[in-house]
């Protein structure tokens, strides 16, 4: 029971990073009705623009502080991340108001070449570290209850409670302010919003930026735990079973869809492995994404779009 339990937190605290990043992916959903192939590259290129002006500011202002430097970096990456936002709505998306989906999707395609290319110019290609004061030494708890206590890891569990509040406070906010209704409206309905008065552009702008900093704060905790890298925009790829499963347009289904993902893998690595050769949490999620595609294509908690003719 206590291996089982050991390995069940650590799919729990995986599946709350899983979550995180399926946020970017629902959060521009449901304000554009496009899925946004460029998450992955947002993240990267996030975690880049950390790394590097963590590095760099200390030796521009001539200092040498850990938690201001990084505080530092946060804010300028922050920033970063909100005029691209206004960068991609005015030159992108501003320009395809009430296109073809089909048109929105192929246009986050290329933002996200764009954002591979433009992170390696600005900020390099070689593999860089994240130090955010992360614990990384492993803990032993409930030692009295379970022989040898339960190990876990601190570095997940931090990551999870931060992926966990964000996700909250994300959540929240979509359903509680002025400003997430507005961007639910946007998503049922561009010329819609607009003839009601809803700034269509101000809104993207808005969206993109929450985003940005949903692939900030993945990109931070994903970099402190594996490095920055050009393979940190893979990572992603592992959300797209989670938002299948969770539904598209639910931010609640992003949540409980990385928790099942991130369970599953662990569980089915650990007790199915030895059956299949190994390898299962490489292919576990997208095996169970396809099965949903099949039995309830808009997921558990996704809106289920009738046509009528």
């Amino acid at each position: 029971m206590g291996f089982f339990l050991e390995t069940l937190f650590g799919g729990l605290m995986a599946g709350m990073l899983y979550s995180l990043i399926a946020l970017g992916f629902v959060l521009i959903y449901k304000a554009s009705g496009v899925f946004n192939f460029a998450q992955g590259a947002m993240v990267l290129f996030a975690a880049l623009a950390m790394a590097r002006f963590a590095e760099w500011i200390p030796k521009w202002l001539g200092f040498d502080n850990l938690i201001l430097a990084n505080l530092l970096a946060f804010g300028v990456a922050m920033a970063l991340m909100v005029v691209l936002a206004w960068v991609i709505e005015r030159l992108c998306l501003s320009k395809l108001v009430n296109q073809e989906g089909i048109t929105l999707l192929m246009a986050t395609l290329g933002i996200s070449y764009f954002l591979d290319g433009l992170g390696q110019t600005l900020f390099g290609n070689d593999i860089y570290s994240i130090n955010v004061g992360m614990p990384k030494e492993p803990a032993m708890i409930l030692e009295g209850t379970f022989q040898g206590g339960l190990l876990i890891s601190k570095e997940d569990l931090v990551a999870a409670l931060i992926a966990a509040g964000l996700v909250l406070a994300l959540a929240l906010f979509f359903q509680k302010t002025t400003t997430g209704r507005a961007l639910r409206a946007v998503a049922d309905d561009h010329q819609a919003a607009q003839s009601i008065g809803i700034p269509l552009n101000r809104i993207w702008v808005i969206v993109w930026s929450v985003a940005g900093f949903a692939a900030l704060v993945a990109g931070i905790i994903w970099g402190s735990k594996l490095g920055v890298q050009f393979s940190l925009s893979l990572v992603a790829l592992k959300a797209l079973p989670v938002v299948i499963l969770g539904g598209l347009t639910s931010v609640p289904g992003a949540i409980l869809g990385g928790l099942i993902i991130g369970v599953g893998e662990k569980l089915s690595e650990i007790y199915l492995g030895s059956f299949f050769g190994g390898g299962i949490e490489i292919w576990f999620a997208y095996v169970l994404a396809l099965g949903f595609l099949l039995v309830r294509p808009q997921g558990l908690f996704g809106e289920k779009i009738i046509d009528r003719v």
